[in-house]
């Protein structure tokens, strides 16, 4: 009996430290979420400001501390490219997070059957 309560108590022990450690994963990627969301944002708002300037428009984008003299057309796709790189990680991250809930999920069903076999163990 004191064997099944040890199994048990070092299988809670496991569980809650990686239920710590997998919050915390969790808060990590809704921050870098909600970072690429604003930068997609950001993106989306200069595309929509640029598209209103006619093609002749001098427009500098900013590379480092310098500023690069570029046309309305390369500026939009730069932007659309940010954008598109920006959803694209998005889904990523979104992928990463349905994985570690799930991950989370299963060890918690494991420790539930684990108690529940021993609670019939302990019946017999």
């Amino acid at each position: 009996m004191a064997a099944m309560d040890l199994e048990l108590k070092k299988a809670f022990t496991e569980m809650q430290i990686n239920k710590i450690e997998t919050a915390k994963k969790l808060k990590m990627l809704d921050m870098q979420t909600d970072v690429f969301k604003n930068s997609k944002q950001k993106y989306s708002i200069t595309e929509r400001e640029i598209s209103t300037y006619d093609d002749s428009t001098r427009i500098y984008s900013s590379i480092g501390r310098m500023f690069v003299l570029s046309n309305v057309d390369e500026m939009q796709k730069e932007l659309k490219s940010k954008q598109d790189k920006c959803e694209t990680l998005i889904t990523q991250l979104e992928e990463k997070k349905k994985f570690l809930v799930k991950n989370l999920q299963e060890q918690e069903d494991s420790l539930r059957e684990l108690v529940q076999q021993k609670k019939a163990d302990s019946k017999q």
